[in-house]
C-alpha cells in the first residue's frame, strides 16, 4: 500500500513519498514463567546506565508539504498533551536499484523514537555516527544488502555509503536512516518530517490540530492506526517484538490467563513506556520500575543475551509477566487485582491499572 505526500523533489524518481511495509524481526524464545535460564542479574548502581536515557514512543508522523519552520514547530509543541517532537530531513532516493524512504536524524536523539530492540543497539548508532547508513530489517533482505559493505545512494546527488546494520525502523514506510551530513550531502529536504508524542492525548483531535499548524498540504499518520500497529499472534511468539505493544503482547503469552493490556498499563503508569527509568524515590528501576531485591529473586532474561538486566525493556516485560502470574494473575477477577497489588500496595494503584487496562482493551478491539 502507497500513502501518496506531496514533497519538494528529492530524487531521481521526482519526489519523496511514504510506503508502507512490514518488517520481520529475529528470532527470540520464548519466555516461561515457570522456567528461567541461568542468568546473571543486572542491576545497575548509577542513574545512568547507558547513552540511552529514554524511549519516546511517537503517536503521530507528519510529512509536510515544505520545511517545518521554527514557529511552527514551537506551536506543535505547545499543543495540549503534546510532550516530545522531533524533526527529520527526508526523501526519496534509489539504493541498489530499489527505490527507498531516507530519513536523515541526530541519532542521539532519534535513537529515542526507535522500537527498544533497535534504541538499545549500539551499533547501529554507532554506525550512522560515523556516516554510514541503517536499513529496515525487509529492505536489507529485498535488496541483498551487506552489512560493512559499500553501495551507492543517488538523491540529487549521488554517493557511495556503506551499511551500518538494519533493524526494525518502527515508522510505515520508512526504510533507511543516515546521519543529517550524509543527508545533506544527498540533497534530501531539511526539517520536511516530523513525530510527535502525545501520551493521553485525543488522537482525532490532535490529527485536527497537527493539520491546522503545519498545514493542510501535510500528511499526518496516526501510528496508532490498525494499519501500522503490530497485532499479537495467536501461540508462542516466534520473532523478537519491534515495539512496547508488541513486547508486552509477547510477554503475556508466557502467563496463560493474563492479557497483554494489564502490562501495558503497568509500564504506562510505571515509566510512561521508558521514558522515566528512575531510580524512584523508592529505589525502583527500569521500565517496569523493579526494585533491586525483588529483581534478583524474579528477573527473567528475556532476549536469552546471558543477563538480566533491570533496565533492558526486553528483560523487564517479561519479569512483570512473570511475577504477576507467580501471584495468580492469569486466574483474572480477585486474583488478577491481589496480583497488581502485589507489585504495588495501593488500592488506588490497583484501580488504575485496571482502567488503564480496560482503556487499551477498547482502544485496539
Amino acid at each position: 500500500m502507497t500513502i501518496a505526500v506531496a514533497v519538494t523533489a528529492t530524487a531521481a524518481s521526482g519526489a519523496a513519498y511514504v510506503m508502507t511495509s512490514g518488517s520481520k524481526a529475529d528470532p527470540q524464545a520464548r519466555v516461561s514463567a515457570s522456567a528461567t535460564p541461568p542468568a546473571t542479574s543486572v542491576v545497575p548502581a548509577s542513574e545512568q546506565p547507558s547513552a540511552l536515557k529514554r524511549v519516546i514512543p511517537p503517536d503521530f508522523l507528519v510529512i509536510s508539504g515544505r520545511p517545518v519552520s521554527q514557529r511552527q514547530l514551537t506551536r506543535v509543541s505547545r499543543l495540549e498533551h503534546v510532550r516530545d517532537v522531533i524533526t527529520v530531513d527526508a526523501g526519496a532516493v534509489r539504493l541498489e536499484g530499489g527505490k527507498a524512504n531516507m530519513f536523515a536524524v541526530d541519532p542521539v536523539r532519534f535513537r529515542s523514537w526507535t522500537p527498544p530492540g533497535t534504541a538499545t543497539d549500539n551499533a547501529l548508532w554507532s554506525a550512522l555516527g560515523k556516516s554510514q547508513f541503517v536499513v529496515s530489517d525487509d529492505v536489507q533482505k529485498q535488496l541483498g544488502l551487506r552489512s560493512g559493505m559499500q553501495y551507492p545512494i543517488q538523491g540529487k546527488a549521488q554517493m557511495m555509503a556503506t551499511m551500518g546494520g538494519s533493524g526494525p525502523l518502527g515508522l510505515p514506510g520508512i526504510n533507511v536512516l543516515v546521519g543529517r551530513d550524509i543527508g545533506r550531502r544527498i540533497g534530501l529536504v531539511p526539517d520536511i518530517g516530523l513525530l510527535v508524542n502525545a501520551p493521553g492525548a485525543d488522537l482525532n483531535s490532535l490529527q485536527s490540530k497537527l493539520r491546522s499548524t503545519v498545514g493542510a498540504q501535510s500528511q499526518i499518520i496516526n501510528l496508532h492506526d490498525k494499519e501500522y500497529v503490530p497485532q499479537a499472534k495467536k501461540g508462542a511468539p516466534t520473532g523478537k517484538a519491534g515495539s512496547y505493544l508488541e513486547l508486552y503482547q509477547q510477554s503475556a503469552t508466557t502467563c496463560p490467563g493474563l492479557s497483554w493490556t494489564v502490562l501495558a498499563a503497568i509500564g504506562q503508569i510505571e515509566s510512561g513506556h521508558g521514558r522515566n527509568v528512575g531510580p524512584s524515590s523508592a529505589g525502583a528501576m527500569g521500565p517496569m520500575q523493579f526494585m533491586p531485591a525483588t529483581w534478583r529473586s524474579y528477573g527473567v532474561d528475556g532476549d536469552r543475551d546471558g543477563k538480566a538486566d533491570i533496565m533492558d525493556p526486553f528483560d523487564a516485560v517479561p519479569t512483570a509477566a512473570r511475577y504477576l502470574c507467580v501471584n495468580g494473575a492469569g486466574h483474572g477477577g480477585s486474583s488478577l487485582s491481589n496480583a497488581i497489588w502485589h507489585y504495588n500496595h495501593s488500592q488506588s494503584y490497583v484501580d488504575g491499572v485496571l482502567s488503564l487496562a480496560h482503556a487499551y482493551a477498547r482502544r485496539f478491539s
